[in-house]
């Protein structure tokens, strides 16, 4: 533990597990964040972690949503049987599945925290999350990969996990997805044809990833293990549980629940907007 970021040395943490609700909209993961940043914001929430997973999604960002022929890359996804839903946070295309779990750790003063402090402090904690894997996590831009970041980890130059953060009022929301199960060069592929179809060669002003499947993979593909998304949330609440004292699971209250909706319709008018 003496690896661990600075950002996870709590006594006091609140884990709320939604990993089990695969059929909700992915918007409201989003907007859950956004309300947790502004119940830490207002010192109503100490620390969360908050594990989700959405089935059959790509979530797209911003310059996404720019793609000359964005209607006929959303189209190729709806027909390959994908819901589509524009991030409020940094980034690019992912893939969403029963395979992916997204862990979110939310941490106060995002004010003062250094642009970089949370992306690191994800990485020590999936560091210490598989510290007893027999394999070394690189960190580094991955290129031929989807979102493709600073922090992207990998094992052998195949990426299976990418980091994101959002700021809200005095609030930071860093999220991770996991590629654990399933294909990670199957749901790059998905990828890449999205942005086939939403470029068609066209020149753009962004500087869009070449994807190249090959560079992708799960965590069972690379470490050669059989784990499930629901392994891996047992594991991550261990490890909680070892750099904790404390550990509640309230669900979200009413003043939550109030920016939580709030911050919903506020996604939705941007994705009907977007898309």
């Amino acid at each position: 533990m003496e690896n661990l970021h600075p950002l996870l040395h709590f006594d006091k943490i609140r884990f709320i597990d939604q990993s089990m609700n695969i059929e909700t909209p992915a918007m409201q993961s989003f907007a859950t964040d956004d309300a947790l940043c502004l119940s830490i914001s207002n010192g109503l929430s100490p620390h969360v972690a908050r594990l989700w997973v959405h089935d059959q999604t790509i979530v797209l960002g911003i310059p996404d949503s720019r793609l000359p022929h964005i209607n006929e890359g959303i189209s190729y996804l709806q027909k390959a049987g994908y819901r589509v839903v524009v991030r409020n946070s940094g980034g690019l295309a992912v893939v969403l599945d029963q395979g992916v779990l997204n862990l979110s750790f939310l941490f106060p003063d995002g004010k003062q925290l250094g642009i970089h402090d949370g992306y690191k402090a994800m990485v020590s904690f999936i560091q210490f999350l598989f510290a007893d894997e027999d394999a070394s996590f690189d960190v580094y831009e991955v290129e031929g990969s989807y979102c493709p970041g600073e922090y992207d980890m990998s094992v052998n130059g195949q990426k299976f996990a990418g980091i994101s953060q959002r700021r809200v009022k005095n609030g930071t929301a860093v999220q991770i997805y996991m590629c654990i199960e399933g294909s990670g060069s199957e749901r790059a592929e998905v990828v890449r044809k999205f942005y086939s179809e939403a470029l068609q060669e066209e020149d753009a002003s962004y500087d869009y990833p070449v994807i190249r499947p090959e560079t992708m993979a799960s965590l069972n593909e690379l470490l050669g293990t059989s784990m499930t998304v629901s392994d891996v949330r047992d594991k991550i609440l261990s490890k909680l549980e070892e750099i904790s004292t404390s550990i509640t699971t309230d669900p979200l209250n009413g003043q939550e629940l109030e920016w939580f909706e709030k911050r919903l319709k506020q996604m939705r008018a941007r994705n009907e907007k977007v898309l």
